[in-house]
């Protein structure tokens, strides 16, 4: 596996890949990887196929943290990232530095973004209303860098693939993006960088958002469309904050193709939510 650190060496590797007719498979990240992100890279294998190139990036992007979330506090470990890209057969592996991926942000001189008006700005565009000005300006920058034909993203950030499917169509990249499952853990927790956080009573609360997921499946079942969003917002807003280090940064349900919230809950509706365990900001999601 490689590790490339500059922009211009995987450009001319990522060109002669494309020269040679051998697709390119790409899971951007930003480390601290877990076996959600090996599942994106068994996926990408997949889409591209034994003869394909697989890479991953490892970039803690600091133009999608507010300016009240600390980029320094970002787990990291590098070595076991390597270690577990290698195992999970990655060709290579792009880290680079600040200073290549935003050589003037320093100076104050850097002043290209790219961003979503539409699907970004409900949910996470409300909770951190930088972030996906910095995801979208980001991820487009790797798709230029990397040159990938697909791309593969987890579906635990519903909203942020959906914001990406929308820039690549409306940008025109040739990129395809695939949405992969949600991983979890044993007991239902969504995989994340994040969870390192967790103090142990935490860790062993935080599945209460899987299991508010679970509630609002079984609700919509038993409503049969009588169901109304905003009674069952605060009815899940209680059992969670019943839970000692929880505290709801937000709940939603809404459409899954436009993002728009909904009145009445039905079959096919995507719920979303965010809370907070301590200080710990955890996010998941599901289709009822």
């Amino acid at each position: 596996m490689r590790i490339v650190n500059t922009i211009r060496s995987l450009q001319r590797l990522a060109r002669s890949w494309q020269r040679s007719g051998q697709a390119i498979g790409f899971v951007p990240t930003m480390g601290y990887l877990h076996s959600g992100h090996v599942s994106l890279i068994h996926r990408a294998r997949r889409e591209v196929g034994s003869q394909g190139i697989v890479g991953v990036s490892i970039y803690v992007n600091p133009t999608q943290f507010s300016p009240s979330e600390d980029v320094s506090r970002y787990p990291r470990d590098f070595a076991r990232d390597r270690r577990l890209c290698r195992e999970a057969g990655a060709d290579f592996l792009f880290f680079p530095s600040d200073a290549q991926m935003y050589p003037q942000r320093d100076p104050g001189d850097y002043s290209t973004y790219v961003a979503e008006e539409r699907l970004s700005q409900g949910m996470e565009g409300v909770a951190r209303p930088t972030h996906f000005r910095g995801v979208t300006t980001v991820v487009a920058k790797l798709f230029n860098i990397v040159l990938p034909q697909v791309s593969v993203f987890g579906a635990k950030d519903f909203q942020q693939a959906a914001v990406i499917k929308r820039m690549v169509k409306d940008l025109n990249f040739p990129v395809r993006i695939v949405v992969a499952p949600t991983a979890r853990e044993a007991d239902g927790l969504a995989m994340s960088s994040r969870n390192a956080y967790l103090s142990p009573e935490q860790r062993r609360q935080a599945p209460c958002l899987w299991e508010a997921i679970r509630t609002a499946r079984r609700e919509v079942v038993k409503a049969q469309g009588k169901l109304r969003a905003k009674s069952l917002i605060s009815r899940l807003t209680r059992e969670l904050e019943a839970h000692s280090e929880a505290r709801v940064d937000y709940l939603a349900f809404f459409d899954p193709a436009t993002l728009q919230p909904v009145d009445r809950i039905v079959h096919g509706v995507q719920f979303a939510l965010a809370v907070f365990l301590g200080k710990t900001r955890l996010i998941d999601n599901g289709r009822l």
